[in-house]
């Protein structure tokens, strides 16, 4: 009985299934018929209307998806670097522009002074240290600025645009200047009133190192009335300018065998006492062929009626020029048309260096310099009367400001050095007096100049001298180097 019943409910177990299966295959066949009859309905094309005027609704959804965008890009403007890390510049488009010739160049950054205020030197700073108080392990001064982190980022860019194996290093003759501006958070730097003597009251902007110097001076207490962190933006910051500067520097050593050249231009009082200068006829073909302003300088400097028969160091300082270099043929021919230029000057050595400033300065206090000078007595003098000074040696000056230059330089007394002299008699009224010196007035030390400079030739002869002719024979200065002929 048992079995018979079980055999029982398997039979109608399997009918109700293939019944379940049979109503829904017919369910399928239902919705097959359907989505067929839907397919096969034509669709009416859209109407004109609808191409050409939007409805209101959709107008309106575009410009309030349009208006979520711009309020989305705004509020991602970053309250610390104020936007100069989310775009970058062009900056190798400009240089290309402006045709320099370099092959270095030094990315120089001018940032609005409020980013000393925002960035973690002081307010983000602030906050994180307010945020995390105990669990903060770095110190303001392991933060990178973000001046430092636009440069790190630029430089591989900016080298990579421009090409050529140009590369970007922190010394440089050709400088690419990169200023920003933020008008809309100038008022971050307000605070800085509070500290007077940080700024001048009369200018309208605080400067970056005065928002530096009232930050080291406001206490962290008092700063803290101000947004930290500071106020979201509403705009990146904007470029102001991309300047590109080169400086180059021409170096050599000059001639001069004229009494009538002054080195520079000479002019009294606005009028003009010498027609040229030994400044101005090495400058004219230099300046023919690379049209830049420029700057000379040179180791010490000679009166106008005295000659330079050793070589003088001289640097001339070419400002922004656009072609800057020149290869060792190109230099060589502009040494000669300098020189073919006048009779009055000559030029060697002539080269391309860096630092030369510093150098000049060191040749025209610290090293020594031989003079030859024609020398009147107003006694008749033997021969023998002149051979003590050859036997002199270290002699101290105290030479009190000349009265020729009083003009312009200070007063006071300086203590000069003659290492050596040696005399050439001519006649009882003439002798050749040679001399090797420290820097100081020759002129002075024969005639005495009132009694300004002590001792003095006059005090040694015990008789009235005075310098008639005046020879600059070396200039000891093993710089520039030399170049062979």
């Amino acid at each position: 009985d048992t079995l018979k019943e079980l055999q029982a409910f398997i039979c109608d177990t399997e009918n109700s299934k293939s019944q379940d299966s049979a109503a829904s295959e017919a369910t399928d066949e239902n919705n097959k018929s359907h989505d067929a009859a839907v397919s096969e309905a034509p669709e009416e094309p859209p109407t004109k209307r609808v191409k050409l005027e939007p409805s209101g609704t959709d107008a309106q959804s575009e410009e309030d998806a349009a208006a979520v965008t711009l309020k989305e890009e705004e509020s991602s403007v970053c309250v610390l670097c104020l936007g100069i890390l989310h775009q970058f510049c062009q900056i190798a488009e400009t240089v290309k522009e402006e045709k320099y010739e370099f092959d270095t160049l030094v990315l120089s950054v001018s940032l609005p002074a409020q980013l000393c205020v925002r960035e973690l030197q002081h307010s983000c700073w602030l906050h994180v240290k307010k945020e995390v108080e105990k669990g903060l392990v770095l110190d303001k001064d392991d933060v990178i600025q973000v001046k430092e982190a636009f440069k790190w980022i630029m430089q591989g860019l900016v080298a990579k645009e421009l090409g050529r194996g140009v590369a970007v290093v922190t010394r440089s003759a050709f400088e690419v200047g990169v200023e920003f501006i933020h008008e809309a958070t100038d008022s971050d730097c307000h605070f800085a009133s509070a500290c007077p003597d940080c700024f001048k009251p009369t200018k309208n902007k605080q400067t970056g190192m005065a928002v530096v110097k009232a930050l080291e001076k406001i206490s962290d207490a008092r700063f803290l009335h101000y947004p930290c962190p500071p106020a979201q933006p509403s705009s990146c910051c904007s470029l102001q300018d991309v300047q590109c500067v080169h400086v180059s520097v021409f170096v050599a050593r000059y001639n001069k065998f004229c009494r009538s050249l002054p080195q520079t231009p000479w002019v009294i009082d606005g009028e003009r006492r010498m027609e040229s200068s030994v400044e101005e006829l090495i400058a004219a073909p230099i300046l023919s062929a690379f049209r830049a302003d420029f700057n000379f300088s040179s180791s010490g400097r000679e009166d106008v009626d005295v000659r330079t028969l050793g070589n003088r160091p001289f640097a001339m300082e070419l400002l922004n020029p656009h072609k800057s270099r020149l290869n060792r043929a190109e230099m060589k021919q502009l040494q000669e048309t300098i020189n073919k230029s006048s009779e009055k000057i000559r030029v060697r050595d002539l080269q391309v260096v860096s630092e030369a400033m510093s150098r000049m300065k060191e040749g025209e206090e610290e090293k020594t310099k031989s003079y030859t000078a024609l020398i009147w007595t107003q006694k008749p003098i033997e021969r023998e009367e002149i051979t003590f000074i050859d036997d002199i040696k270290e002699l101290t000056l105290d030479q009190k400001t000349p009265l020729r230059v009083l003009h312009r330089r200070a007063l006071a007394v300086r203590q000069r050095v003659i290492h050596s002299m040696n005399t050439r008699f001519l006649d009882p009224h003439h002798f050749y007096l040679g001399l090797k010196t420290q820097a100081g007035y020759i002129k002075e030390f024969v005639h005495g100049d009132f009694g300004r400079t002590k001792p003095n030739l006059c005090e040694l002869l015990k008789t009235d001298t005075d310098i008639l002719e005046l020879d600059v024979e070396s200039v000891d200065v093993d710089w520039p180097p030399a170049i062979p002929e």
